[in-house]
């Protein structure tokens, strides 16, 4: 759920802010609740998986106002100037208090087993007074993650998950004190400790699953380089810093090196190497007039490029965009675990205080009222039930990362796990998109007549001239064509070795195609197509298997359409509307279905926006983008059934998170009122819950192979 609150267009400003005190689903849900009463404040999105809130908001509003807002929530904030201004780790500020806690841990439990083993009188007293030097700074020490977020609540007279957890470890640590100071049999510093490590292994986990989560957005900004040889108007390279490159300024790549901003070749030509931006290890070639992106290598010779792009405009850091904006939103399941992270503290302190009071009435002394009242706010931690979403969501997230799926919006993993019906646009969806010549024309050639096909192409900025030069890429050989010349409308020409060459327009062919003229010998017909995707009958059989209906859903004319519904054995609709598809979609969900969209074109977005749930391919417009809940960068279209298959998955796995914690919370808080549980066997109960919800989660890190 975000929050909304009308506020003119013109008049909204967007600020990111990190919040590093975030750690679970009931921080989300307080921050939005929080911010949905502050005036001024137009929408808010929380990315627990990167500690950050994305806040719309009136341009009166500084800074300073919304830092101070999510201040009186009880969070400090700070805000990021840069969109990929990289999260310090939250794991290395846990590592200190876990190696404390830990280290003290075991030292008290060893002396606590030598108390339990039968030592009595001065011998119990002394190892009780050791155990309180060993523990009481310790847990003054470990314990400041969690009492510093509980004050910070308490000082605004609000209370979090941390609240209960404090007054635990405060009362267990101050009842063992006491109980050392009157010569007790008993002390509980062991519980506090074992407590605050099991609690603390539990954070440092889950913050090394979402660093590993935002690893991918790291890596992948990390491979533009730091700066590029920029020639200026007299010729003369210079070497200048990425962030200073601006739009319209030529940059020299030398072969071996990677690009540092979008742009178009104006001079030279090269084999690039896309795969970190599409997945597929296949060099791209590129001539004068093709595009070129940031982060990709050039691999064979050095080529001219004037920027088009650079920063954050680049093709790059919208990919690396795609990746940060993976977030769970508000499915039911999330929702469920906010409202029981909400409900929380008060029904902990309420199960708390009713167990002090009826042992007290039972006879119990103050002291062992206590201890069991202590048992119950440590073994109700909710952290198992508030991870069982987040934590699945962030782990296939990343599997599908690795296997080229992006996640855009972490709620539609429970609504694609529903589809049944998949429609699909034709261009750029089942097919490439681009127009390549006939590979048995282009095998056929002989390796001179490849030489001169690939070198006339070269110098065209035409589509079907651009398809030969990819097609040839990896056989040609650099030949020189003299006298060359480009005709609208009829192709191109040349001579190559005083004989007459000809990349030109048939004159009878129907379809798309070029005639190869070479001197006299007889003119080659290298014909056109749209390919289909690789792996486009074997995506739909397994759609298929899994129950989902796939058709074609294109705006493109009927022959076309009906062409690739017969190679592909779907049902079709041709030559529809944006409204038509819009309306196509609204049936099939009226009639009960769930729906996928696939598409990629601008009259595509308002589908993929009426649709349960939709992808896109990493070439799609910016309208597809945007609106797509998946993109997948990488040719084949077996990332849908990839992406369905791990829907699934989770969904399973989030079922299977909610039942562990639920069975765990039904057998423990009883146990625990009822006296049978001390405060040592709760933190491990307690910490246990949730490493064992985390693990479940952990296996759909192979979920999308």
């Amino acid at each position: 759920m975000n929050v909304h609150r009308q506020i003119a267009p013109q008049t909204c400003e967007r600020t990111v802010l990190a919040v590093p005190g975030m750690h679970c689903a009931g921080c989300m849900s307080k921050i939005e609740r929080g911010l949905a009463d502050v005036p001024g404040i137009a929408s808010a999105r929380v990315n627990l998986s990167a500690r950050m809130v994305t806040v719309d908001h009136d341009r009166k509003m500084s800074d300073r106002d919304l830092v101070g807002a999510l201040e009186n929530i009880g969070f400090e904030a700070q805000p990021r100037h840069n969109e990929f201004e990289r999260n310090p780790s939250a794991v290395k500020p846990l590592l200190a208090p876990l190696a404390v806690a830990a280290f003290a841990a075991m030292n008290v439990m060893l002396l606590s087993v030598s108390v339990w083993s039968g030592a009595e009188g001065s011998t119990r007293e002394l190892f009780h007074w050791i155990s309180a030097a060993i523990a009481v700074p310790a847990v003054a020490f470990a314990g400041r993650p969690f009492f510093s977020s509980a004050w910070s609540a308490l000082r605004k007279r609000r209370t979090n998950m941390d609240v209960p957890i404090s007054i635990g470890v405060v009362i267990a640590t101050g009842l063992s004190v006491y109980e050392t100071v009157v010569g007790g049999a008993d002390a509980w510093f062991d519980g506090a400790l074992m407590l605050l490590t099991f609690l603390l292994a539990g954070r440092v986990l889950d913050a090394m699953m979402r660093d590993r989560a935002r690893r991918g957005v790291d890596a992948l900004l990390a491979q533009a380089p730091q700066g590029a040889m920029v020639i200026g108007a007299d010729g003369t390279p210079q070497w200048m810093a990425a962030d200073a490159i601006e739009v319209g300024m030529t940059i020299r790549v030398a072969a071996g090196e990677r690009l540092a901003a979008d742009g178009d070749i104006i001079a030279g030509g090269s084999r690039f190497d896309q795969s970190l931006l599409t997945g597929e290890s296949a060099p791209v070639a590129a001539a004068s007039g093709d595009g070129v992106f940031a982060g990709t290598l050039n691999l064979d010779s050095p080529v001219d490029v004037v920027v088009t792009g650079t920063g954050q405009d680049t093709t790059l850091a919208e990919i690396a965009r795609l990746m940060e904006a993976s977030a769970q939103d508000r499915s039911k399941y999330v929702r469920l675990a906010d409202r029981a992270a909400r409900l929380y503290a008060p029904a902990v302190h309420s199960l708390a205080a009713l167990t002090v009071i009826g042992w007290l009435i039972a006879g119990a002394g103050v002291y062992h009222a206590l201890v069991y009242g202590v048992a119950v706010l440590i073994i109700t931690c909710p952290c198992a039930l508030g991870l069982a979403v987040p934590v699945a969501q962030v782990v296939a997230s990343g599997s599908l990362l690795r296997a080229g799926v992006m996640v855009k919006d972490g709620s539609a993993f429970e609504r694609l796990a529903k589809i049944d019906r998949a429609l699909f646009d034709k261009t750029g969806t089942l097919t490439c998109g681009q127009a390549l010549p006939d590979p048995a024309v282009m095998a056929s050639l002989p390796d001179d007549a490849a030489n001169i096909a690939y070198a006339l192409a070269s110098h065209s900025r035409h589509p079907l001239s651009r398809g030969i030069v990819r097609a040839l890429a990896s056989r040609a050989s650099a030949v020189t064509i003299e006298q060359v010349a480009e005709r609208p409308g009829e192709g191109v020409f040349g001579t190559f070795e005083g004989e007459p060459v000809a990349l030109r327009r048939p004159q009878d062919a129907g379809g798309s195609a070029v005639e190869l003229q070479i001197g006299s010998r007889p003119a080659v017909l290298i014909p056109f197509a749209d390919r289909l995707r690789p792996d486009a009958r074997v995506a739909l059989d397994r759609l298929s298997q899994d129950g989902v209906v796939s058709s074609i859903l294109s705006g493109d004319n009927a022959a076309a359409v009906a062409e690739v519904a017969r190679e592909l054995t779907l049902t079709a609709q041709a030559k529809a509307s944006p409204q038509d598809k819009q309306e196509a979609i609204g049936r099939q969900r009226a009639s009960g279905h769930t729906v996928l969209m696939v598409g990629d074109g601008l009259n595509d977005g308002p589908a993929l926006a009426a649709a349960d749930v939709s992808m896109a391919p990493g070439g799609a417009s910016e309208v597809g983008l945007q609106a797509a809940d998946f993109v997948f960068v990488q040719d084949s279209l077996l990332a849908v059934p990839r992406a369905v298959k791990t829907a699934r998955a989770t969904m399973r796995v989030v079922k299977q998170n909610f039942a562990l914690a639920i069975t765990y919370n039904v057998f423990a808080v009883p146990l625990a009122m009822a006296g049978m549980v001390t405060p040592l066997i709760a933190a491990v109960a307690m910490s246990g819950s949730s490493l064992l919800v985390i693990g479940n989660s952990l296996r759909l890190a192979r979920a999308a192979r």
